[in-house]
């Protein structure tokens, strides 16, 4: 008979990094303070980085598709470069990140385990507020790394006498960074893109979070995870797509900071920060409600992976096991670990 709330993850012997890598007395000490008091600042500055890598695969590669259309200089980028750079961007943030953060990268998915009480409201501020931060400070080096070639763009269009309605669009060089709408389609359309963009990323990525799916295990996420994004650009992006509030809202305030109030995109801005948070929230609730079911069998793959954050948290904490003690010994404390998880 099933019981609400119990966890049953078979014991092991796990080697830790500790048992074999000797380190100093300023590192232990530093580890100690990291896994209490700065927990908190390791979490959001991996979720800083997770989007940084992102933010910066991407905006690169779409700087040098823009600057090279718009300078007539053949070859230097296409939609199928920015599609697989930003699907390379997320896999080395979940790769590089992840472990450490849980790898959100994202408003949508942070909001989405703040209502599954996965996190506390506190520490879903500081990941939306470390998310957008990556963005933005991913952008700012994109520009002072592109920027000779922007600004010579920029005096094309001026000399062409095609500035101004060129500057702020998809293809003028501030949309290198912040999002435009494309022109001549509808917001209602553009929304709609969004929405179902969104909400189909946010339903492959619940996907490979699911410990019975025998068909993504933690190995293989991070690859479809990319590469659904991937096929978001591909396919979608001409119409305009955001996909990621924490990209459009970071890259979207540095474009204020360099050219102000006229990078700030009219009404399709709204559309662009905030449509991929409901669209990811119901992907979750259709997967949760729909597509899950608790009477699957968890695969072994990822009863080994949950074992392992849990031996992993149980370390950092200083939880040693006993080999005799019983199984149920701290299964409340487990319980909440599993959950962090």
């Amino acid at each position: 008979m099933a019981v609400a709330g119990s966890h049953h993850l078979r014991q092991r012997d796990f080697v830790h990094l500790a048992d074999i890598k000797p380190r100093s007395n300023a590192y232990i000490a530093w580890e100690h303070r990291r896994h209490r008091q700065a927990h908190w600042l390791v979490e959001c500055a991996a979720e800083f980085m997770g989007v940084f890598f992102y933010v910066f695969a991407g905006v690169g590669s779409t700087a040098s598709f823009i600057l090279s259309g718009t300078a007539q200089l053949n070859g230097l980028g296409s939609l199928f470069q920015i599609g697989t750079a930003y699907a390379f961007g997320i896999l080395f943030a979940i790769v590089v990140c992840a472990p450490t953060s849980g790898g959100h990268f994202n408003p949508a998915m942070t909001i989405a385990h703040l209502i599954f009480k996965r996190v506390t409201p506190a520490k879903a501020l500081r990941y939306i507020v470390a998310q957008v931060l990556g963005a933005y400070v991913a952008c700012l080096l994109v520009y002072v790394q592109w920027r000779d070639l922007i600004m010579e763009v920029i005096e094309i269009l001026e000399a062409a006498g095609k500035l101004d309605a060129v500057m702020f669009t998809a293809n003028g060089p501030a949309g290198i960074f912040a999002i435009y709408a494309t022109p001549g389609v509808s917001l209602g359309r553009i929304f709609l893109n969004e929405f179902v963009c969104d909400f189909l990323i946010g339903l492959v990525i619940w996907a490979c979070l699911d410990p019975t799916n025998f068909s993504a295990p933690p190995a293989a996420g991070p690859w479809i995870i990319s590469f659904a994004y991937a096929v978001v650009v591909w396919g979608y992006s001409p119409v305009t797509v955001a996909t990621n509030a924490a990209r459009d809202v970071g890259a979207r305030l540095m474009a204020l900071t360099i050219w102000g109030m006229p990078a700030g995109g009219g009404s399709y801005a709204a559309i662009a920060a905030l449509t991929n948070i409901p669209a990811t929230l119901l992907a979750v609730a259709f997967y949760e409600f729909v597509l899950a079911d608790s009477s699957r069998v968890v695969t072994p793959i990822h009863a080994d992976f949950l074992a392992g954050h849990l031996a992993h948290e149980e370390h950092s904490q200083g939880v040693i096991r006993e080999a005799s003690a019983s199984p149920n010994l701290d299964e409340k404390s487990h319980e909440q670990i599993i959950e962090r998880v």
